[in-house]
């Protein structure tokens, strides 16, 4: 049978995740192998290094730098308070009065007898880390990583905005062509994970973050009304660094795009269920997608593990990803061996799909679809 490799974008109901939580510096890990986790436990954590701050006292004391040191009140490696009286002078009598102090709560690093500059630096900044899934600890490394993994459905999307969260499944719509709208939004939404269908709407989408909802998922927004939800133009970055309050994951794409009938029956057969989003996407070397997963803590099923390298086959879902077709689901019909000559009048191969809502039969360049992984 032939066989061509492209792309992949995984729908599945069986699948064996494993997530690694790292730390930037090694630190102090919570759990031990074998142990049940769930996606708020805190599995790791450490400090770094606190930020440094420069207080010029010779300016702030109008003193010369070998003078700085006789109206310091503190030494190198004391503890100071944010607003704490570090050095200060006194002229004609107490008449002139001045006084230089610490921007911040922390230590005094360095003292410079040359500069005349005092660099203090800020309290330790903690870094935790929790599981991110319900699942079991199956691998430690030293002190600064934990592999978790657990059994469940996985969907992948197209594009997220927003880092981790966890919360219940919320089904907000009757179908995946249904729009996503502020009416669908309210109190009982708080810290759950809202699913809609083809849109969601700005005010949804405030609606969400004013009741405190953990994501949504949703078939398709529209470009100008994400860039008002981020504040800026989306650029071609690495996302899910965004403090948004809400995380945001796309099933399909940009525009009024009804999520894929299998990806909405997943959820939906999985409300009130626990499920861990991210957002966090990359489109470049080293493809990174959003994802939602909803993990099945007593499942025992065996499944494949996550696949880099994907199938595409005669039988086999994909996507389309370019278009007049974006977004159809279609079916692989025929991957013919020869190139073939397309609009541009390049010479490429192509894959002949046939379309889920149409049952019509196109060709396109391999290239412009995605496998769906099951």
């Amino acid at each position: 049978m032939a066989q061509g490799y492209t792309p992949g974008l995984r729908i599945t109901e069986r699948a064996v995740i494993r997530r690694r939580r790292h730390l930037p510096l090694p630190g102090k890990l919570h759990v031990q192998v074998g142990q049940t986790v769930s996606a708020d436990t805190l599995v790791a954590s450490t400090e770094l290094p606190g930020n440094v701050f420069n207080v010029n006292v010779a300016n702030e004391l109008a003193c010369q730098p070998e003078e700085v040191a006789a109206l310091l009140t503190v030494s190198e490696a004391d503890p100071v308070q944010a607003g704490q009286v570090i050095g200060e002078s006194r002229a004609f009598w107490g008449i002139f009065h001045s006084i230089a102090v610490s921007p911040v709560s922390g230590t005094v690093e360095t003292i410079s007898h040359i500069t005349g500059q005092v660099l203090v630096r800020g309290e330790p900044i903690q870094v935790r880390v929790d599981a991110y899934l319900d699942g079991t600890v199956v691998e430690v490394q030293g002190g600064q990583e934990v592999t978790v993994e657990a059994r469940g459905a996985l969907l992948q999307g197209i594009l997220g905005v927003g880092g981790e969260a966890h919360g219940q499944l919320s089904l907000r719509v009757s179908g995946p062509d249904q729009w996503l709208t502020e009416d669908d939004v309210d109190q009982s939404c708080a810290g759950k994970v809202l699913v809609g269908g083809s849109l969601v709407t700005p005010g949804a989408l405030q609606a969400a973050v004013d009741v405190g909802a953990a994501g949504v998922v949703v078939g398709g927004i529209n470009d100008r009304d994400l860039d008002a939800f981020l504040g800026y133009p989306l650029g071609v970055a690495i996302t899910g660094q965004e403090s948004l309050g809400t995380t945001l994951v796309l099933t399909e794409g940009f525009g009024e795009m009804p999520m894929a009938r299998r990806t909405f029956e997943i959820l939906r057969g999985r409300e009130g269920q626990r499920a861990s989003i991210d957002g966090t996407t990359q489109i470049r070397a080293g493809v990174i997608r959003p994802e939602v997963i909803v993990p099945e803590p007593d499942a025992t099923w065996e499944a494949t593990a996550e696949a880099a390298a994907v199938g595409l086959e005669v039988g086999g879902e994909v996507r389309v990803i370019r278009e007049p077709w974006f977004g159809a689901l279609a079916t692989v019909a025929e991957l013919p061996e020869q190139l073939q000559e397309i609009q541009t009048e390049a010479q490429v191969r192509v894959v002949r799909v046939r379309l889920a809502e149409s049952g019509e039969e196109i060709t396109v360049p391999r290239a412009n679809v995605e496998v769906i992984q099951q």
